[in-house]
């Protein structure tokens, strides 16, 4: 059954995720993040490749990406080092987004985005070599 936070989250965000981006949007992000990625938060460039060297990934690895939304950082780590992701987060519209983001990287073959909860992950233990929540509360 779904919470009503969840069904709070998925109407704000909804939202969030129609409204269009543009060239204001691309030069904060890129002044702020070091990149355009279509980021809801703020872990820069710098942040994801430190995760990157923490975590070892590499190609055949699988990363969790809770809270994806349009797959920031999950999809620019998944295109630095090879490895597969899931992206997983409640707004289906940011699932679309980064589903699109993975075609335009040529990474869609290594990436699948999955509805869910962050505290209700559909998935079995260990399914992943590294998990990573970035600018996201559970």
């Amino acid at each position: 059954m779904t919470s009503q936070d969840e069904r709070s989250t998925r109407t704000d965000f909804a939202a969030h995720y129609a409204a269009a981006t543009g060239d204001a949007n691309a030069w904060i992000e890129r002044d702020v993040i070091g990149a355009v990625w279509g980021a809801n938060g703020y872990t820069t460039v710098d942040q994801a490749n430190e995760l990157d060297r923490r975590l070892h990934l590499r190609p055949g690895a699988r990363l969790l990406d809770v809270g994806t939304g349009r797959g920031w950082p999950g999809l620019y780590l998944a295109k630095q080092n090879g490895c597969a992701l899931v992206g997983t987060d409640i707004p289906v519209e940011g699932l679309v987004l980064a589903a699109r983001r993975a075609r335009r990287e040529r990474i869609e073959d290594r990436v699948s985005v999955v509805a869910a909860a962050g505290a209700a992950q559909p998935f079995r233990p260990a399914s992943f070599d590294a998990v990573v929540l970035t600018d996201v509360l559970c």
